[in-house]
């Protein structure tokens, strides 16, 4: 619902009567299912200027730093905490955890 909030609220700021498309990042570490997240903004969009806008996802996968290699890693979202090359220890995530809008689409 806050996308679809947000997205009305920019849409109204600038004086567009209605959202084609919102653009989405979608970290793989975010703890938001891709599937669900699509089938509730489509619910969500029902009687809004969002009605009939597509959702886009980009996908982001997990990415951690092995303090052991000194390097960024990207890895599979439930195998995070030891890096595969070395076994060391990879508790920081640098990017994986991203739910945010990075555009939307307006009509004229």
């Amino acid at each position: 619902m806050s996308i679809v909030e947000f997205a009305e609220e920019e849409a109204e700021r600038r004086g567009s009567p209605r959202v084609t498309a919102v653009y989405l990042r979608l970290g793989a570490f975010s703890g938001v299912v891709k599937d669900a997240l699509v089938t509730s903004f489509e619910i969500a969009c029902a009687d809004t200027k969002l009605a009939g806008s597509k959702l886009i996802v980009e996908e982001v996968p997990l990415v951690v730093y092995c303090s052991k290699c000194e390097e960024k890693r990207a890895v599979d979202a439930d195998h995070w905490f030891k890096c595969p090359e070395c076994g060391g220890d990879m508790p920081e995530i640098l990017q994986g955890k991203e739910l945010q809008v990075t555009a939307l689409e307006l009509d004229e």
